[in-house]
């Protein structure tokens, strides 16, 4: 007997953007990588110019483009993972840029953990509940955010979440966000 589970809806025509850098952390770029293919989304990851990456516990990932490359606007969601790599990623200005667009075009951002990082630096958390780790949570509430100690958080377009333990949730955030009618 198969067991199968109700499709968010057809996100094939959708499109993810996975952003990377050094020391990303591991299962919270390689657990929504997979949830997002699975579910029929054109996933791309992207980096800071290196052809890949390794994660904090060791994960080596390809990267399919240059941050510098990425059609900014093109995306319906971008995905941040925390580690330390939020930290390399907010220095790019081509980084926050990406981010800034996709806020002000209403397509998703998810961020998880120190992914809040990138958030706060682009400017884009003013105004809008929001969480991440614990240990970032002032630099959250100082770049205007609201911030809550909860699993998931979706604000408008930003999808918040605190740590690995939270990418089940991370996950069903972004995919039902993908599945709904775009923002106005």
């Amino acid at each position: 007997m198969n067991a199968s589970f109700p499709p968010p809806g057809d996100l094939t025509e959708k499109r993810a953007l996975i952003l990377a850098a050094p020391d990303f952390e591991d299962s919270e770029l390689l657990y929504p990588r997979l949830r997002l293919i699975e579910a029929g989304v054109q996933t791309r990851v992207a980096g800071l110019g290196e052809r890949s990456y390794r994660g904090k516990h060791g994960l080596l990932v390809d990267v399919d483009a240059n941050v510098e490359d990425v059609v900014v606007g093109h995306w319906d969601l971008v995905v941040i993972p925390g580690g330390w790599a939020p930290d390399r990623l907010r220095m790019s200005e081509t980084v926050l840029n990406i981010v800034r667009r996709a806020v002000s075009a209403n397509n998703h951002v998810a961020a998880i953990c120190h992914g809040g990082w990138v958030l706060a630096s682009a400017g884009v958390a003013q105004d809008r509940m929001v969480t991440s780790y614990r240990s970032i949570k002032d630099d959250m509430t100082n770049a205007g955010g609201r911030w809550v100690d909860e699993a998931v958080v979706v604000d408008g377009p930003l999808i918040t979440s605190r740590t690995p333990d939270d990418l089940p949730a991370f996950c069903r955030a972004m995919l039902a966000a993908l599945a709904a009618p775009p923002l106005s």
